[in-house]
């Protein structure tokens, strides 16, 4: 099974790494499970990314669609376009997004309309506030049982 990582933005590097290190410790201990770290773009400079990457030991993207700078809806259409491209040329098995930027609903929706499943992953409370637009949590479909 490969599974897409998605990574956009500082708050998804540090939920990303603890994933990335769980699959490569279960990698070696004979695990099939693989993955493709995809960077979106969204945060795109060294400190916003690059940094975070080395001080979290995350390895190198696989994948960057280098989105960059713009409007939150012209970053998630060019994120949409790039991923969808990305999975039309080769496929992965699931979609795994974290937290609640731009990167994670816009890889979630390009996913999702291929058919690709989707998990989420999230941390801490909900503030309940729907205008907000960090509040996407029920939009995401969830990954269904066969994800283990």
């Amino acid at each position: 099974m490969l599974i897409d990582i998605i990574a956009g933005a500082r708050p998804n590097f540090m939920k990303v790494a603890p994933i990335i290190r769980a699959l490569e410790t279960r990698k070696a201990s004979g695990g099939t499970l693989r993955y493709r770290l995809v960077h979106t773009g969204q945060h795109y400079d060294a400190r916003m990314s690059g940094d975070f990457f080395e001080q979290l030991g995350i390895p190198k993207p696989d994948v960057n669609l280098e989105v960059g700078s713009g409007t939150q809806a012209e970053q998630a259409g060019a994120i949409m376009t790039s991923y969808e491209k990305l999975l039309e040329g080769s496929r992965s098995d699931l979609c795994l997004v974290v937290g609640d930027v731009t990167s994670t609903m816009a890889c979630a929706i390009a996913a999702q309309k291929l058919g690709v499943r989707v998990a989420h992953v999230e941390a801490g409370i909900r503030s309940g506030d729907w205008s907000m637009p960090e509040e996407i949590g029920d939009l995401q479909p969830s990954c269904p049982n066969s994800c283990t």
